[in-house]
């Protein structure tokens, strides 16, 4: 409260008369934005959450599978990671076209439509007949995907108090976080028994009861301004963003998160399949249940953000990861769990603490923000993959291990860089007063 408020309410206290709400309190009961606790709140949650279950769902739904896929169609580690990465690439390709059309269709039909075209192509995927059909036709479900991140931030800044960003924001990430964990546990089971096939398909399956439930459950937004995108302004929009140098150290951040988290669960599979774990499909497939540990770290990172400061919640998430790339190391198949559990929890607390930052960085062009942070973030993920596949080939589990290293150690020099800074300019005005 200002100090002119405080002064007036110490004199209305001692004369008696009523105190006027102040400003901010009255702004708060203007804001016809959701908060927690609101019906349509939980609605707005709910369906997020099953569109974040199909996204990530669909997204990696051959990556528990590449070993089965490399076995059933002859190929390579790293030729069987390209159903993977084309997904990612196809996803990063076309997030900054489809948030333009957000701007002017709305996000809540971009999502929708989104879900809608992945879900059908996901009961495609599985009769592709050789792998450059099922590369194809994951580049295209990637870039079908590539409606709901960027126009889900951007509803969810415009729709949400902002005090209440970070944490639905979170609980969108934890829907990732679940539907990678289910819809890789589901396509192992199912391709253990049926095959790798009959994985896909189930996942595909699932994907189409998510997409029903978001179309039912989404408020409609009561915030949105359609606005016509054309191709000069949003060329002058994405320079305005990436000029700013905090939104690009995010952007770096988070794709250099993703690059360690795609490198890694695109290569576990072969680990744990391998020598010396010899682990069959479907116990491979549920290791992912570590993803249960993403959940509760995105969910947790508004908390995270408010106890340790934004820099300091991004110093904890890589010395998490880093610590569990180095467990994973070891031979013995506990330590490589606990290692898979820090990498997770590591990862999805960065994610959310970046990606919330970028929307509530940008104060314009906030769909163009986030697909610019979505689209960083996954060609780390693609990069991720195709290097951790290619590093797997030529050094083994060791050398996907150094790759990720790297990238935290080139995560944490940025975040140092924005720490001297911020101490930086934090000092300047003493010094002009001297």
């Amino acid at each position: 409260m200002p100090p002119a408020d405080i002064r007036a309410s110490g004199a209305a206290v001692r004369t008696g008369a009523a105190v006027s709400p102040s400003p901010s309190s009255s702004s708060d009961a203007a804001d016809s934005r959701l908060v927690p606790g609101d019906r349509a709140y939980r609605r707005m949650t709910i369906a997020l959450f099953a569109a974040g279950v199909a996204t990530f769902a669909l997204l990696y739904s051959t990556q528990a599978l590449l070993p089965a896929v490399s076995t059933g169609l002859g190929v390579t580690a790293d030729q069987a990671s390209w159903t993977v990465s084309a997904a990612t690439a196809g996803l990063a390709l076309a997030v900054i076209p489809l948030s333009a059309l957000s701007e002017r269709h709305g996000r809540r039909a971009t999502m929708t439509a989104a879900l809608c075209v992945a879900a059908a192509l996901g009961l495609l995927v599985p009769l592709a007949p050789d792998l450059g059909t099922l590369t194809a036709l994951r580049a295209l479900q990637g870039a079908a995907l590539a409606g709901v991140p960027a126009s889900a931030m951007a509803y969810l800044a415009e729709e949400v108090r902002p005090k209440a960003l970070i944490g639905a924001i979170g609980l969108f990430v934890a829907g990732n976080s679940i539907g990678g964990m289910s819809g890789r546990i589901l396509a192992g089971w199912v391709a253990q028994a049926w095959g790798w096939r009959a994985g896909l398909a189930a996942v595909g399956a699932l994907a189409v009861v998510c997409a029903v439930a978001f179309r039912v459950l989404i408020p409609k937004a009561r915030h949105f301004t359609p606005t016509t995108v054309s191709a000069r302004s949003l060329g002058r929009t994405l320079r305005t963003h990436l000029s700013d140098p905090l939104l690009c150290r995010l952007y770096a951040i988070g794709a250099l998160f993703m690059t360690v988290f795609g490198a890694v669960y695109t290569v576990i599979g072969y680990r744990l399949a391998g020598e010396p774990f010899s682990l069959p499909q479907g116990v491979v497939g549920s290791v992912f249940l570590v993803y249960l540990v993403g959940t509760v770290s995105s969910a947790a990172a508004g908390k995270l953000v408010g106890r340790l400061g934004r820099r300091g919640a991004l110093y904890l998430a890589v010395g998490t990861t880093a610590t569990g790339l180095l467990l994973t190391v070891s031979t013995s198949l506990l330590a490589v769990l606990a290692g898979l559990v820090l990498i997770t929890a590591g990862f999805f607390a960065g994610h959310a603490v970046a990606s919330s930052a970028v929307s509530r960085t940008a104060k314009t062009g906030r769909a163009q923000a986030s697909a610019l942070y979505q689209m960083a973030y996954y060609i780390g993920s693609s990069v991720g993959g195709t290097l951790g596949a290619l590093a797997f080939g030529a050094g083994g589990w060791d050398g996907t291990v150094v790759l990720g290293l790297a990238a935290m150690v080139a995560a944490a020099s940025i975040t140092l860089y924005a720490t001297r800074r911020a101490v930086a300019e934090r000092r300047i005005p003493v010094t002009a007063r001297r």
